[in-house]
């Protein structure tokens, strides 16, 4: 059986492994071996900046796993081609089984970059760079081994806990599952080291790498998640230096990247060869739309994360941020095609396919509304919450809200977040954080039936199954991929499944 498990990707494709036969040892011109890397300042730069390479290609179909399962969106398949109905449309419908290759995916794609931080840290402990030098790379490093891990614990429970390398690949077959008290311990462990380590603000030409407020956002996250409310209270209190936008569309305004708001994001370039392009619009613009909303046709939409009318719905009426989050329909050709779709990621660009829009991680509008959370939790609706939860709602051209009780405050929160983070890939987690599986599941089933009785988008045709839209409550966690339990029989399946 060939050993060509996630975590030993980087070791094969730097090809450490050697033939006796010496006509079979040769030098590859277009590679750098790691016996000649990581010397340097630059090339651990360098290194760091394949890590953010690979948060690209994680953060692409991230939708898939943040928006879909939840009830803020859904799609607009395709009648005449069902192919995709066992991959990322059965994240909509909740019909994930083991064998789901986008689950695959998704785990090969974290521990790869897993494998590549753990290795690069390895070196970087070893190297002569002065203290200076080294701090801000170990910060990035750890704190992009907590986010992944923050994603990974949150998507499948227990884990594979990975933090060294392996000195043989046989021993990746003894790899078992830890328990998610231990992966929580070590998120938490990387991302006070990132706090640490890492700078306020860095030059231009470093824009976008995370910084220290970047690790005390993610952490003060990490307790909330966790129901640490005095921990996450006194850690996001620290996120500071930050302000909101005055307009709301400005954070998502690729002229306008990295502005007063933002905390961190993945970085796109668009407009050029260089393969650093993002391309959301068209990803999640309706099938049919041809040209009509990114303005070329010669890349077909993929008709994906569509909005539900359940989240249109949610918009109160004057709420500025709905014009610069969605549109409930488009025109083609004249006519007027009742299908909403996502315009936060919708911008000129000028070549097609290849556009320019940043994806936001963590802004600070996010940090506010989780210290109004975090203080509701503690004490109550107090004046310091509501403070914070109303700078939100002002900005959005909103009446501040006043006279709620604890419930009634937490659930206003959660309201605010599900509409001032649409489609940024909060709202699956922040559902999981504030219910049980049990709550989830009846919350999401009753979800479920209003799509049903009344689907955002036609089907063509296509009548829902028996299974489209029934939850239960093992739905809490994705299955493991059945074909990691294939290569290594020591790790354990999700109930369930």
């Amino acid at each position: 059986m060939k050993k060509n498990l996630f975590f030993i990707a980087l070791l094969l494709s730097l090809s450490q492994f050697s033939c006796k036969e010496d006509f079979l040892v040769t030098t590859d011109p277009t590679r750098i071996g790691t016996e000649v890397f990581y010397k340097n300042e630059t090339q651990f730069r360098q290194a760091v900046n394949g890590v953010y390479g690979q948060l690209q290609t994680i953060t692409n179909s991230a939708y898939v796993f943040g928006e879909l399962p939840s009830d803020n969106t859904t799609v607009d398949l395709n009648p005449l081609d069902r192919g995709d109905a066992v991959r990322w449309e059965a994240f909509e419908f909740s019909t994930v089984n083991a064998g789901n290759t986008d689950i695959s995916s998704l785990w090969r794609q974290y521990y790869s970059a897993l494998y590549n931080i753990n290795y690069t840290l390895e070196k970087l402990s070893i190297s002569g760079l002065d203290a200076t030098a080294k701090a801000p790379i170990e910060g990035q490093l750890k704190f992009l081994r907590a986010y992944f891990y923050f994603h990974l614990v949150q998507y499948f429970g227990d884990l594979v806990l990975v933090t060294s390398t392996l000195g043989n690949p046989d021993q990746a077959f003894d790899l078992v599952r830890s328990p998610q008290a231990q992966v929580w311990v070590q998120i938490e462990i990387d991302l006070t080291d990132a706090v640490a380590s890492l700078p306020a603000t860095y030059p231009a030409t470093q824009v976008g790498s995370a910084t220290k407020g970047a690790a005390l956002a993610l952490l003060g996250k990490v307790y909330l998640t966790q129901k640490k409310y005095s921990e996450a209270v006194s850690t996001l209190k620290q996120v500071t230096g930050y302000t909101l936008n005055p307009v709301y569309a400005d954070n998502f305004n690729p002229a306008k990247k990295n502005g007063p708001e933002s905390i961190f994001e993945v970085q796109y370039q668009g407009g050029n060869d260089l393969g650093e392009w993002s391309s959301f619009a068209y990803v999640f613009a309706p099938r049919a739309s041809a040209a009509a909303i990114t303005g070329f046709a010669s890349t077909p939409p993929g008709g994906r994360n569509i909005p539900t009318n359940d989240l249109i719905a949610a918009y109160e009426p004057g709420d500025l941020r709905k014009d610069a989050s969605l549109k409930t329909s488009y025109t083609l050709n004249g006519t007027v095609v009742n299908i909403p779709y996502i315009i936060k990621y919708t911008h000129p660009h000028t070549i097609s396919g290849r556009t320019d829009d940043n994806w936001p991680v963590l802004r600070y509008a996010d940090v506010l509304l989780m210290l109004a959370e975090a203080l509701n939790e503690q004490f109550g609706p107090t004046p310091e919450a509501y403070g914070y939860l109303n700078q939100v709602r002002t900005r959005a051209g909103l009446k501040e809200v006043s006279g709620l009780d604890k419930a009634a405050f937490k659930m206003s929160v959660l309201k605010e977040r599900r509409v001032e983070l649409a489609f940024e890939n909060h709202r699956w987690f922040d559902l999981k954080r504030t219910m049980t599986p049990a709550e989830l599941a009846a919350f999401m089933n009753t979800y479920g039936a209003k799509e049903r009785a009344n689907p955002t988008v036609s089907r063509g045709g296509i009548s829902f199954t028996a299974q489209d839209y029934v939850y239960s409550d093992y739905e809490y966690y994705l299955p493991i991929p059945a074909s990691e339990i294939l290569i290594n029989s020591k790790l354990t399946q999700n109930a369930g499944y």
